[in-house]
């Protein structure tokens, strides 16, 4: 609730928790006495400052959102002949053979909403409440099908629907196949889908569908057991392999499907065993393989046959150096590409050949690089190649490509990097000593000298459990705080605690908030956040108390506010406070109870 006040940083401001004080003291005279006018006009006064202030908020992030509206993403898909792209009213085509391509709709989301009339909302109700947006769209091999989830605005599950791509006008686009409770999927052939289903927040089976030129056909792939597993389907870069991956915090478990082949019968990589954990991508009839089989537990890259995946065969490729920790990895032609996050907390590439990994090299990114996300080869796309984008909370996203085989780098934009595209902001990288010593990473952004922070109101982002570091990407409500004098804290797990990308589940989900188009402009979720760390995270406040204060906040008088980054069900559990904030990555999450909760 903290962030309000920020927004009306002049003489004439008007504190938040000043106005959090005058209803709450408004509110316990009300309980007193039912006959007191004055309270009640006291308690109104106070709902119209509020009110002034929300809608203020509200202009000034809708006029950002607007703002940052073009920012690059990687929703658009290349196939063959077709570039699709996301509208707010569907997924349309255009055919790059033309000279003056015109868009052809391919989904029309109304559609979609014509399906839901059996809910028995009137129109009105219908038209204000079901509102789909797109999320992610998976094109087949040759280009015959289109398979897309879709997520609405009353319901948790997405929807998945598959259109053929006719060619027009003869046979235009038509949807052919819906699915409900789909969160991941891929295909294997033009007539073949694999895809998961979420059931209660569990994401727990795998199935398979045929489409056949006399109807479809639905089969069941793959059931997990165990209620912390979670289960996700992939596609290797060079699409001849298809993953079920079975992840959960302390195990790992890898099926494969060669889409070369005719029958499609899953194998296992390695079965699951207690602090194993790896993902799998393919090569030359060979797996690479990250794990976290180094010295320490670290994560390395090994090579294995394909013939032969289990850990028996695994062969060290490369380890990173002391203090460096392995954050993502991708397979680009005959080269191994790593993200890694230096001791100073810094973010580069290193390019290991597969053929001679004895000749890795590393590509520096820029300083205030703090997220990159890669894109998802379309079915025409090179894959010699690797396209990606850099950015953080308070920078735009920057496209970059990558050849590894000439070792270039390069930008998609000549000013990208320059503080007058940027801003003209400060990342500054330190640690701050924990309370039992340890030296926690924390990353700043800031408009101000340091030895001035001490006058700027602070936010600060807590990291929550799993092992999962931080969402570092751009995000247009951290840009506008500190456009408004914030200084932005961001507590990190250590680096070697941290844990990489194992599975491509946490980017799909990414991938799925950023390929529907700008959020909400409602600040309620902004708000929200702030508020459970105010009202259900005292021991979050209370950790991250010393890391904190002995960073940047020197006075009492110094505006703060904390953003908790944890799961809900395990901030507010009952954490009896024993154990040091610098353990909550690694063997226990945090606010996971020791014994039986209290009553």
């Amino acid at each position: 609730m903290a962030i309000i006040s920020s927004l009306l940083r002049s003489p004439a401001r008007l504190r938040f928790w000043e106005l959090s004080g005058s209803f709450s003291l408004s509110v316990q005279r009300c309980c007193t006495s039912d006959t007191s006018n004055s309270s009640i006009d006291h308690l109104s006064s106070g709902l119209e400052r509020y009110k002034d202030l929300q809608k203020y908020f509200n202009r000034r992030l809708k006029a950002t959102y607007r703002r940052f509206s073009n920012v690059l993403d990687h929703s658009p898909v290349c196939g063959h002949h077709h570039e699709y792209f996301i509208e707010s009213d569907g997924i349309y085509r255009t055919d790059q053979r033309q000279s003056k391509p015109v868009p052809e709709l391919v989904l029309n989301l109304g559609q979609v909403s014509g399906q839901e009339k059996k809910t028995g909302l009137d129109n009105e109700e219908r038209k204000q409440r079901i509102q789909w947006t797109v999320q992610r769209i998976r094109l087949s091999p040759q280009e015959k099908h289109l398979a897309a989830t879709l997520k609405t605005t009353h319901r948790e599950e997405p929807r998945c629907v598959v259109v053929r791509l006719g060619m027009r006008p003869l046979d235009p686009p038509h949807v052919v196949f819906t699915l409900d409770k789909v969160l991941s999927f891929e295909w294997a052939t033009d007539k073949v889908l694999f895809y998961t289903t979420m059931e209660d927040l569990r994401c727990s089976r795998a199935f398979r569908l045929d489409l056949t030129s006399s109807g479809s056909e639905i089969t069941s792939v793959y059931e997990e057991t165990h209620p912390d597993v979670f289960v996700e389907v992939a596609l290797s870069r060079d699409g001849q392999i298809l993953s079920i991956n079975c992840s959960s915090r302390t195990s790992s478990e890898v099926l494969l499907i060669d889409t070369t082949s005719s029958h499609f019968e899953p194998f296992l990589v390695q079965p699951r065993q207690l602090d194993l954990l790896y993902h799998v991508e393919h090569w030359r009839k060979c797996l690479i393989i990250l794990t976290n089989t180094g010295p320490g537990q670290e994560y390395q890259v090994v090579q294995a046959p394909l013939s032969e995946p289990l850990m028996g065969s695994w062969v060290p490729l490369f380890a990173p150096g002391p203090g460096t920790a392995i954050k993502d990895m991708d397979v680009v032609g005959d080269h191994c590409v790593l993200v890694m996050r230096t001791p100073a907390g810094e973010l580069n590439l290193v390019v290991v050949p597969l053929t001679h990994p004895r000749e890795a090299y590393t590509l520096q990114l820029p300083s205030w690089a703090c997220a990159i996300q890669t894109k998802k080869p379309g079915v025409a796309d090179q894959r010699s190649a690797l396209e990606f984008l850099i950015s953080s909370p308070v920078h735009f996203p920057v496209p970059y490509c990558l050849y590894p085989e000439d070792g270039l780098l390069l930008s998609g934009t000549k000013d990208g990097n320059s503080p007058e595209s940027q801003g003209n902001y400060t990342t500054t990288r330190l640690e701050a000593c924990n309370q039992d010593g340890t030296l926690v990473p924390v990353t700043l952004f800031h408009s101000k000298p340091v030895e001035s922070l001490h006058q700027a109101p602070l936010l600060v982002h807590v990291y929550g459990a799993y092992g999962r570091d931080l969402n570092m990407e751009f995000c247009p409500e951290k840009r506008l705080l500190l456009e408004q004098g914030w200084t932005l804290a961001y507590c990190h797990i250590r680096w070697r605690r941290a844990r990489p990308v194992l599975a491509k589940t946490s980017s799909c989900r990414g991938e799925a908030a950023r390929s529907g188009g700008p959020p909400s402009l409602s600040p309620s979720p902004l708000l929200f956040r702030c508020l459970i760390s105010f009202t259900h995270c005292p021991n979050s406040l209370q950790c991250w108390g010393c890391a904190s204060g002995s960073a940047v906040q020197q006075t009492p008088e110094h505006d703060a506010g904390c953003c908790a980054a944890g799961s809900f069900p395990g901030c507010v559990g009952n954490y009896g406070g024993s154990q040091p904030a610098s353990d909550f990555g690694g063997q226990r999450r945090m606010g996971e109870p020791s014994g039986k909760p209290k009553t």
